[in-house]
């Protein structure tokens, strides 16, 4: 080419929960049955979406409406719904017009870091959630910069390591929470979240917080609302209902921005956020106009209830089956539907393996083996995929310094979600000699 093409930072994207999908796609190809547990889809896992909720989306599509723009910011009754939700919390009051919906959480994450400037950085946990991650990398062009989640401590943040990245880095304009968090399924107490409320005070910061599992929490465990602890300061609610009704299918998710006027740069910031919507025209209007129809039917809330429980029995013989096994650390979830599981260093080395009987199968994974620098739990993920056809990710793709995997907890047959999770237990086992 004549010239450059990709802009500086360009190449930190980087999404390995799809990307492990290529790979596996070779195995099924060569006769290899394979597991999912790569990414959050819970269709992708038996999940039955109900009757009513089916006939309510049937009738929106026989609708003429459903098939036109929509305003720039969102469906205007939806935006009222969804506002009268936020405030029904008692905490931070929002109108429709401090909410802006995107074609996913995807599209939505993408924007909040394109129009920052480039030397604005917003800190996140580690591990990290890609789009996240990747996001900010490619809009700062270096890598990004993280808080701790503690695995010995039920995966909560590491409050001082935040707090002096934050006090000795100026660059910092803002921390991002995932509550419920993906990818370790801990739900942030509330001092927490205060926590992050005082030092995003003392620092004159931005909070945002991606809250899209916020209604996906059992064992006891309820999850409280950024807007509920954040008095006063600048904040962004990201929600949408991919992972609650579920219909990850409808890429429909929505910012909610709370206390838009208490700073000119916040407010300046969320405007062009708006502006640049407006550019778009719009987004999908047939999943917004869903939305307060299918959240204020009737067996709304009991569903919910139901498909809760539910999570919450598999993260509880997820527990039963991992959590005695010598070699890993294993924390028991508690909100949305992922568990990270990460192996004690010491068990690790370059020289362990799974039997591979596929000769074909074994000739392709020993080609991937030869990456440079991989790291060793990535290599684990490798033969267990090529061994048993369960496809997880690595977490040193998730912007980690520790070395394990990332499970979802979808599977809705019971029978096969043990099946998968004793055929894993037996492979850690027989690779860590354990």
């Amino acid at each position: 080419m004549r010239t450059l093409l990709l802009r500086p930072g360009a190449e930190e994207l980087n999404y390995e929960i799809r990307g492990i999908v290529k790979k596996a796609r070779l195995i099924e190809s060569l006769g290899q049955t394979i597991t999912w547990e790569n990414i959050g889809d819970p269709i992708q896992k038996n999940n039955i979406v109900p009757a009513w909720m089916k006939e309510i989306v049937s009738d929106l599509v026989s609708q003429d409406r459903s098939y036109g723009y929509a305003d720039s910011k969102g469906v205007l009754e939806t935006r009222k719904y969804l506002a009268d939700l936020n405030n029904e919390k008692g905490g931070s009051q929002i109108s429709a017009d401090d909410i802006l919906f995107f074609n996913g959480l995807g599209d939505a994450i993408a924007k909040l870091y394109q129009f920052l400037i480039p030397t604005a950085r917003i800190i996140g946990p580690s591990p990290a959630y890609s789009t996240h991650s990747s996001a900010e990398a490619a809009h700062a062009n270096t890598a990004p910069i993280t808080y701790k989640l503690d695995p010995d401590n039920q995966w909560l943040p590491d409050m001082d390591d935040l707090y002096n990245k934050v006090k000795y880095n100026p660059t910092i304009v803002g921390i991002l929470i995932i509550n419920p968090d993906n990818p370790t399924g801990m739900v942030y107490p509330k001092e927490v979240l205060e926590g992050f409320v005082k030092i995003a005070r003392e620092f004159k910061l931005l909070l945002i917080a991606d809250e899209i599992y916020q209604n996906i929490t059992y064992n006891g465990v309820n999850a409280v609302a950024l807007s509920e602890v954040i008095g006063d300061l600048p904040a962004i609610s990201l929600k949408g209902i991919s992972k609650e009704f579920p219909w990850p299918g409808s890429r429909c998710g929505w910012m909610e921005f709370y206390n838009r006027d208490a700073s000119k740069e916040f407010s300046k910031f969320v405007l062009t956020l708006e502006n640049a919507k407006m550019i778009e025209v719009c987004s999908t209007i047939l999943p917004q106009l869903s939305i307060p129809k299918i959240m204020s039917h009737p067996e709304y809330k009991s569903y919910r209830h139901e498909a809760n429980l539910k999570i919450g029995k598999r993260s509880q013989i997820m527990e039963e089956i991992l959590s005695g096994i010598d070699g890993i650390k294993f924390n028991p979830t508690k909100g949305a539907f992922y568990n990270t599981i990460v192996f004690d260093e010491s068990y690790l080395n370059a020289s362990q393996k799974l039997e591979v009987e596929n000769t074909e199968i074994k000739t392709l994974l020993e080609t991937w083996l030869g990456e440079e620098n991989m790291p060793l739990d990535k290599r684990f993920v490798y033969f267990l995929l090529a061994s048993t056809g369960i496809c997880v990710v690595p977490i040193s793709s998730f912007c980690s310094d520790l070395r394990g995997f990332r499970v979802t907890l979808l599977e809705e047959n019971e029978d096969a979600f043990r099946d998968t999770f004793n055929k894993l237990g037996e492979a850690i086992k027989s690779y860590l000699g354990s």
